[in-house]
């Protein structure tokens, strides 16, 4: 469970890391790309913070992760100090991608679908032989 101070810290530095991963975005004249921070998540010693981040199209989101993993030193540059008044340091980042809407998308198509087990019940015969 999240400590009021860590959820505090995990704000600042979900608010800064859209403005910086979004102004990078604009300035490089990228289209048709979307990166938002959905989630940061700070341990309890607050050294790291973990990142989760959506990126629309997904089939670029392996690739958009990569960059930013190359270039994660500038970003914690741009970070602190954007964030220096505020914290005296700045947790190491580790940067993930948030799948948890491609989960959604797969358990909608599973009710919506062929895939639906109370509709289709070979479905289920299938997963008890597994």
């Amino acid at each position: 469970m999240e400590t009021n101070r860590q959820k505090k810290i995990g704000g600042v530095i979900q608010k800064d890391l859209v403005d910086i991963l979004q102004g990078e975005i604009r300035k490089n004249g990228i289209s048709n790309l979307v990166i938002s921070v959905s989630k940061v998540s700070v341990t309890t010693d607050l050294g790291v913070a973990r990142v989760y981040l959506s990126v629309f199209p997904q089939e670029k989101a392996l690739e958009i992760l990569e960059s930013i993993k190359s270039n994660m030193y500038l970003i914690k540059h741009d970070l602190s100090q954007r964030v220096r008044l505020q914290l005296r340091k700045v947790p190491n980042l580790a940067f993930y991608i948030d799948d948890s809407l491609d989960y959604i998308e797969k358990i909608d198509n599973a009710l919506t679908g062929k895939e639906n087990p109370i509709e289709n019940r070979d479905l289920l015969e299938k997963r008890k032989k597994i």
